[in-house]
C-alpha cells in the first residue's frame, strides 16, 4: 500500500511521519470549527466550503489518488490556507489516524453502497462501523448524507436511527446550498431519486457511541470458547 499522505496548503507530509492520532491543532492553526467531509472527491464542495467560511477549518478524505492531486491542485491554486486534504482508506484513517469527537459538522455524500453482500463489510455506514463516523463528530455535532442508492440510503437511516446518541430525519429535496457534488447535480439534471438523511448527536459529552448491534457482536466475540 502506498503511504498515506496528508497535504496542507504549502506542503505534504506523509502520514508515517507525524504522530497519532493527528494533533491538528498543530497542523492547522485557528480555533474556528472543523468540518469533514469523507470521500471528498474532486473538491467541490469542500473547497467551496473552505472558500466560503475563511474562520473554519476542513478537513477531507479521498482515497482516489488522482481526485487527491485535483483537490491538491485547486485548493493550492486558490490559495487556501484552512484546509487538510488526506489521501487514504476511510475506515483506516477514521480508527487510526483522527481525533475523537474534534467535528462540529461531518459530510459523506455517495459513498460506494458495496451492493454485494461479500462487500459489504467494506461499507462506511455499518453496525460496526458506524461508531467510527460518529466518533468524529462532537457534541451537538451534525452528519449530513446523501445516496442515490435507495436501498442502502434506507438501511443508513435505520443504523443511524437506532443509534443510542443520534438523532436523525431525511431531508425532503435539495440543500439550501443546492448540489453539494458533481455526481448530485447530474442526478438532479436526470431526477434520479436521492436520500438525504441529516443526524445530530447528542450534546452529552458522555454519551453511548457504541451501535446496539455492534455492542451484540462484541459480546458475542467474548463469549467464544477459547477467547
Amino acid at each position: 500500500m502506498k503511504p498515506t499522505l496528508v497535504s496542507l496548503s504549502r506542503n505534504e507530509l506523509d502520514l508515517a511521519h507525524l504522530a497519532v492520532p493527528l494533533q491538528l491543532e498543530e497542523l492547522l492553526a485557528g480555533d474556528g470549527p472543523w468540518e469533514v467531509e469523507i470521500g471528498f472527491g474532486k473538491g467541490r464542495f469542500l473547497l467551496r466550503r473552505a472558500s466560503a467560511e475563511t474562520g473554519g477549518r476542513f478537513l477531507g478524505i479521498e482515497v482516489a489518488r488522482k481526485y487527491y492531486r485535483l483537490a491538491q491542485k485547486r485548493m493550492r491554486k486558490q490559495g487556501l490556507g484552512n484546509v487538510i486534504l488526506i489521501a487514504g482508506e476511510a475506515l483506516y484513517l477514521l480508527s487510526v489516524a483522527l481525533p475523537a469527537a474534534f467535528a462540529s459538522v461531518v459530510h459523506v455524500y455517495f459513498p460506494d453502497p458495496w451492493p454485494k453482500s461479500r462487500h459489504q463489510k467494506r461499507r462506511l455506514f455499518d453496525p460496526e462501523s458506524v461508531d467510527l463516523v460518529i466518533g468524529l463528530l462532537r457534541p451537538g455535532g451534525r452528519l449530513y448524507f446523501a445516496t442515490d442508492h435507495l436501498e442502502y440510503g434506507d438501511l443508513v437511516a435505520e443504523i443511524l436511527g437506532s443509534h443510542p446518541a443520534i438523532t436523525v430525519s431525511t431531508r425532503q429535496g435539495l440543500w439550501e446550498d443546492g448540489p453539494r457534488t458533481n455526481y448530485e447535480a447530474k442526478y438532479e439534471r436526470e431526477k434520479r431519486p436521492i436520500v438525504r438523511l441529516e443526524a445530530t448527536r447528542s450534546g452529552e459529552a458522555g454519551d453511548d457511541l457504541i451501535h446496539p448491534l455492534t455492542r451484540r457482536s462484541l459480546l458475542a466475540a467474548a463469549r467464544l470458547p477459547g477467547s
